[in-house]
């Protein structure tokens, strides 16, 4: 009797979807802006991961704290997620100001002065209020307020938690309903080398034109440099948390992941599929269950990149110089603020755009300048971000579990 050769076996569902995406972008190709008419078989996907996404992060972060026997793993766990999130993005920004100090990104880009920009100046006290809490339960079941639901979601699994022996039938019911979720995404991924291919039809006919125009030279740094950091970045990430056997486990199991967040643009999207992915590499639950839904509203290394892009991208069109220790620390600092802090308010990306441009004084019309520069840098930018959360993950546990932690699973 045969046997199915490992490599097939570890990789057959990502190969399919590696067919799937590759078709998608053949036909996208092929018939460009008519390629719209796929998007619905995308939007189904993205909606049914949307659909997923709020009672799983409630049941997988209130389960996992309500399970803990010691409470504070949990500040031990929040604690070194931070440390690793705010590490990652400074070594992220730090890597793209090398880019931009190589290549210039400025060259064939101009502003559009001509262009309608009236931004609303945010209320910085009332959107961080906005951001952690809602005025009603009801507001928790959506994802636009993903923040507040996981805030609720830790202090529900802390009282139960706390509860002990009372609480025993909610935490069954809570660990029951982690289950459920997470066979309701595997039935969910199964369409997802019909939605992904989708995706990529609708994104390579309507964008791809954009990427081949003013944007090139801005597109020839990012795309790099945003692989080279997922597929270097992230296996010394991995090689950090369990050396060579944490690479292959992470490599063998993080494509679907990677491909879903490429193809949606969305690190929240992604989060059933980054969980089943860490399930697989033996992340214990109690970390990757807290790390990956919080970071999928503040941890963004992609973004990270971006915001330094976006920020010498101004420098050049206003002829400053992007330079000095200062500055480039400023920038830095500017891009981890972007990427790690207002990532989890709500219209986020524009907030930091926003914040770029009045923060440096540069015209408000430059704001459509890199907005369109996030638009376009948004896949690769949140795949990055998606999978750096399920490498953190790993970190966290190799710092908490010490180094030989991965050989329990």
């Amino acid at each position: 009797m045969k046997t199915t050769p490992a490599f097939l076996k570890n990789y057959s569902f990502s190969l399919i979807l590696l067919g799937s995406i590759l078709l998608g972008s053949v036909i996208g190709y092929v018939f460009q802006e008519r390629a719209r008419v796929l998007k619905p078989l995308g939007d189904i996907f993205l909606n049914l991961l949307f659909t997923i996404v709020v009672p799983m992060v409630f049941f997988s972060i209130s389960s996992a704290i309500a399970g803990m026997s010691d409470t504070k793993r949990l500040g031990r766990i929040i604690l070194w997620m931070l440390l690793i999130f705010v590490l990652t993005g400074v070594i992220s920004s730090s890597l793209m100001v090398i880019g931009v100090k190589i290549y210039n990104p400025t060259e064939g880009i101009s502003l559009n002065l001509g262009a309608d920009v009236n931004p609303e100046q945010p209320n910085i006290p009332e959107q961080i209020v906005k951001t952690f809490t809602v005025p009603d339960f009801k507001e928790l079941l959506s994802k636009k307020n993903m923040l507040a639901l996981i805030v609720f979601s830790v202090i529900v699994g802390l009282s139960a938690a706390r509860c002990g022996e009372k609480a025993r039938p909610f935490v069954q019911f809570l660990l029951a309903g982690n289950a459920v979720m997470g066979k309701a995404v595997s039935y969910i991924m199964l369409y997802a080398p019909v939605g992904l291919g989708a995706y990529f039809a609708y994104l390579v006919g309507v964008f791809g034109p954009e990427l081949l125009g003013s944007y090139m030279r801005a597109m020839k740094l990012y795309y790099p440099l945003a692989f080279l950091y997922f597929f270097i970045g992230f296996s010394f990430y991995a090689y950090l948390a369990a050396g060579r056997t944490g690479v292959r486990r992470f490599w063998s199991n993080i494509v679907p992941a990677s491909l879903t967040a490429l193809a949606t643009g969305s690190s929240i999207a992604t989060i059933p599929a980054n969980l089943q992915a860490a399930d697989r590499i033996g992340t214990p639950k109690d970390i990757s269950e807290v790390v990956i839904p919080i970071g999928a509203t503040i941890h963004m290394d992609g973004s990270c990149l971006a915001a330094i892009l976006k920020i010498s991208i101004l420098f050049g069109l206003c002829g400053a110089d992007f330079s000095g220790v200062q500055t480039v620390s400023t920038a830095i600092g500017l891009a981890i603020l972007c990427g790690v802090v207002i990532s989890g308010v709500p219209a986020g990306g524009m907030l930091g755009e926003l914040l770029i441009v009045t923060f440096y004084g540069f015209p408000i019309e430059a704001l459509p300048i890199i907005s369109m520069v996030g638009t376009l840098v948004d896949p690769p930018a949140t795949m990055v971000n998606a999978v750096g959360d399920n490498v953190a993950s790993m970190m966290v546990a190799r710092i908490l579990g010490g180094k030989k932690w991965l050989e329990q699973f």
